[in-house]
């Protein structure tokens, strides 16, 4: 059972979690269906900053993990998305002798600065759960315990990144999952309408180069927390997933729904 580290200071409630929004699935396509997004502007939002938001709150975790998070910057220019896919579609990245490392980047701009927001990828088996507790990484446990998932906030174009090297990635990892939580947004009524440009771009860490990229176009009043994509394995293949849907729960609520056991 893990004691997470949660930089909510309000005990949640269940009454709180509302029902997971459907999922719209298109039928796989391939790499070359994948059209190409034209140069995206830069957006703006207000310079106000929120106290709260500047900073994670670090607290003991049992795995010996802090985490001291860098300043939200509230202005981001949101990179060229090259290879964009919609919602609903997936896309062959590689098999596991194509590329070895790779990286999903991921940013957002700000409707209401209140809002802090910040990525977890939970790795899955086959059975759409954790492979073990400590099997997610996120601001508050930066590293997967095969070494091969590292969150990083460090990041020159994009607000946070999760690296993968399949090279140690644990063999019953079948999928992960990149998730985007609003903190406390339960008890500062906030929600995904209050945030805009959120995109994931998944880059091939030795070429440089964007394998594929995902910006949500729904954003909705009644979730604080967002599956933005996936990385999954099918039949040797890695391929990606565009989800773009939410859930009414925060990181808390999001490890019970993986299966990772919190106190």
């Amino acid at each position: 059972m893990n004691n997470i580290l949660m930089k909510s200071t309000v005990p949640f409630s269940r009454d709180t979690i509302n029902s997971i929004n459907s999922r719209r699935v298109m039928e796989p396509i391939s790499s070359k269906d994948v059209f190409t997004l034209n140069n995206t502007s830069a957006n703006t939002v207000a310079e106000a900053t929120h106290p709260a938001a500047n900073s994670h709150q670090a607290a003991p975790h049992q795995t010996g993990v802090s985490q001291t998070s860098s300043p939200v910057r509230q202005n981001q220019i949101i990179p060229q998305l090259s290879n964009q896919v919609k919602k609903g579609q997936r896309v062959n990245l590689f098999n596991g002798n194509d590329t070895t490392q790779v990286s999903a980047c991921l940013g957002w701009n700000l409707i209401n600065p209140a809002c802090d927001v910040d990525v977890s990828a939970f790795m899955l088996g086959t059975a759409g759960k954790v492979i073990g507790d400590d099997w997610f990484v996120f601001y508050g446990q930066t590293e997967s315990p095969d070494h091969s998932t590292i969150f990083s906030d460090n990041c020159d174009n994009d607000r946070e990144s999760i690296s993968i090297d399949l090279t140690k990635l644990h063999a019953d990892v079948a999928k992960i999952v990149f998730v985007l939580t609003i903190n406390e947004a339960v008890e500062n009524h906030l929600n995904f309408s209050m945030v805009k440009d959120a995109y994931v771009r998944i880059m091939d860490n030795v070429t440089g180069n964007e394998l594929v990229s995902f910006m949500m176009d729904e954003y909705y009043d009644n979730v604080n927390s967002m599956m933005i994509g996936e990385l999954y394995l099918h039949n040797g293949t890695w391929k990606f997933n565009a989800i773009g849907n939410g859930v009414a729960k925060d990181l808390r609520g999001l490890c019970e729904l993986y299966g990772v056991q919190v106190l």
